[in-house]
This record gives structure tokens, sequence and C-alpha cells, in this order.
């Protein structure tokens, strides 16, 4: 934990309001962002990511500070997120990936470096949103937000060794997804590059 987040939490726990008010500012973006990732509902990501701050608020006394603030406030948004899916009973999308090889994913990944950096962030992020909540949420915090396994882990509360399993399924489910959205002579000039 950043020495700056540990003094903002020590004023706020002495009754301090204007310091949550920073720190909710530092973090409302990614709380949002991941809130939006697993619910896929602007509204109830808004909600719900008011929600993580409120709950945040009122449990702040209980943070001991053994990890990072960002961790800690992730597992409150993660937690929420699926109160709320449970809730909603909604349903999570399956991709189909049982006829997916390494060659494609390789075929691939060669054609999205010869995409535009932007073009290639707008299409990740797009097939990324035809992913279940949990496994969007899991690409996100690895890949955009930059977390190690072991923040992912105290996050989700399961084994690093479960992520990394996790992740390589959300990599093929992303994968076949990416397939299905990019141009198919693309990747045909690819998979013909590479025999």
């Amino acid at each position: 934990m950043t020495t700056n987040d540990k003094i903002l939490i020590n004023q706020i726990v002495e009754g301090d309001t204007n310091s949550f008010a920073i720190l909710v500012d530092r973090y409302k973006d990614l709380v949002f962002t991941l809130t939006l990732r697993m619910l896929k509902n602007r509204e109830e990501a808004e909600e719900v990511a008011q929600d993580t701050f409120i709950k945040a608020y009122k449990s702040l006394d209980r943070f001991k500070g053994d990890s990072k603030f960002s961790t800690w406030i992730y597992r409150v948004a993660y937690n929420s997120c699926l109160d709320r899916i449970k809730k909603n009973k909604k349903h999570l999308n399956n991709v189909e990936i049982n006829e997916f090889t390494e060659h494609q994913v390789i075929s691939i990944d060669n054609a999205l470096d010869k995409m535009e950096v932007e073009e290639q962030k707008e299409a990740i992020q797009r097939c990324i949103g035809k992913l279940s909540s949990e496994d969007s949420f899991l690409l996100t915090l690895y890949y955009f937000d930059d977390l190690s396994l072991d923040e992912i882990s105290k996050i989700i509360g399961i084994t690093t060794n479960s992520i990394k399993v996790k992740l390589f399924r959300c990599r093929k489910k992303l994968a076949a997804i990416l397939k299905s959205q990019l141009d198919s002579e693309l990747i045909d000039y690819y998979e013909r590059e590479r025999r």
C-alpha cells in the first residue's frame, strides 16, 4: 500500500470524510471499469461501483493494510458484482473452444500484431465484452490493470495456480471470439505465411 493511501485511510478512520472523497476520486475509474466488465450494463455498474465505495467506507476500520488498498477495493468490487449477478440471476456467456488449436491462436496473435494499436485495443475491448462477467473481469485485472497473479488471487479468493488455469481458459475463449471477429482473409494470410 502506498504511504499516501495509508495516510488517507488513517485520516478517514479518525473521521475526516474529505479524505474519503480523495480516495474515491483516486480509484473510481478503476472500480467502475471492473464493475462494467462484470455486469455489462452501465447503470448497474454505476450502482455497484457506488455500493463498493459505501461498503469500503463502512468497513475501512477493518482494512489491515497487509495488501495494497487497490487490491482490497477490487475485492470489494468483485464481491459486490457477484452479489448483483446472483440477485439478477443473469446467465453467463459461454464460448465454444473445443476445436480451437494453438496454431490458430498464434495466427491470430500475428494478425493482431499487424493491426494499428488503437484498432487492436478497440477490437480486444469489444471481444472482452462478449465474455462472461468473471472472465472479462479477470482479463481486465491481468492485462489492462497489470495486476500480478498473487494480487488477483487475493481479490478473487482462489489460489494463484487456479488463476493461471482460469487465465489460460479466458485467453482461449477470447481468441475464439477474436477469430470470429477478425477479417478471415487476414487470418488466412497469416496462416499461409506460417506454412
